[in-house]
């Protein structure tokens, strides 16, 4: 096999590794599974893989520790990391993480709501509302496309407002807020999605392969239940962390640890 061989099937089995991890599969800090797992699963030697994985290793993708295995490095420094049981905007997020957020391709415009939206809002499909596409920059890179639909009875401030708002990294939810809208809880709905770069959204993201992404639907509701805001986002891998703290339904008690025969100074 020449050398341009060799070199050629690294480079396969460098693509294909980071593909792999770009799924989200594995997070941060995480253990790979041991080098006789992957070179089977990618269908290429040990020391193919070795040296893809040493590639990597330099990039700061993983790390590789002696004795131990081989983990998820910090590929990003802009995930945004959200827990479900809050209500929590984006941009609140951003800045918590101090990431920078900018948007691209931004359109709002008037649309007629359609079928699904008609039916949630309790309105006629061809009744026009104000719709919000942009592409969610994160520290200048690609992280979402989000879509918005406002319940047509909501006022918002003018198109040349909202525009400046958005554009300097604040989101729908922050305007319907600000607005006096009474948000009180929002219905989510997380599902995986596949983006290639046919397609509308995979485009507008740069995506260049087939990748997973993550897409949420948010029903933004008053306290009665009353909808007034539709959104779809769609997140490419490692832009988003979502995670949730689940309660056993009778929470036993908490052991009084180190509390035996009373407090002790």
């Amino acid at each position: 096999m020449s050398t341009q061989a060799r070199r050629s099937l690294v480079d396969v089995a460098e693509d294909a590794l980071r593909t792999w991890l770009a799924t989200g599969r594995h997070r941060s800090g995480e253990r790979l599974p041991p080098e006789q797992e992957l070179s089977a699963r990618l269908g290429i030697s040990r020391g193919t893989l070795r040296t893809a994985l040493r590639r990597l290793e330099e990039s700061g993708e993983i790390v590789r520790r002696q004795g131990s295995g081989t983990f998820v490095g910090q590929t990003t420094s802009w995930t945004l990391d959200e827990g479900l049981e809050k209500l929590v905007s984006y941009s609140e997020l951003a800045r918590r993480r101090g990431v920078k957020l900018e948007v691209a391709e931004l359109s709002i415009d008037e649309q007629r709501l359609g079928p699904e939206r008609g039916e949630l809002f309790g309105l006629d499909p061809d009744t026009p509302a104000t719709t919000f596409t942009r592409v969610l920059l994160m520290d200048g890179e690609p992280g979402a496309r989000m879509r918005d639909v406002v319940h047509p009875d909501v006022e918002l401030p003018s198109v040349a407002r909202l525009r400046q708002t958005l554009e300097r990294g604040e989101m729908v939810l922050d305007v319907l807020l600000r607005q006096g809208v009474p948000v009180a809880y929002a219905r989510t709905h997380v599902m995986a999605r596949l983006l290639t770069k046919r397609d509308r959204v995979g485009s507008a993201l740069g995506v260049t392969e087939t990748t997973a992404a993550l897409e949420i639907e948010h029903v933004h509701c008053t306290a009665e239940g009353s909808p007034v805001e539709h959104s779809t986002d769609i997140f490419l891998p490692r832009s988003l962390d979502l995670h949730v703290v689940r309660w056993l339904e009778d929470v036993p008690p908490v052991p009084a640890i180190g509390r035996s025969g009373g407090a002790r100074n």
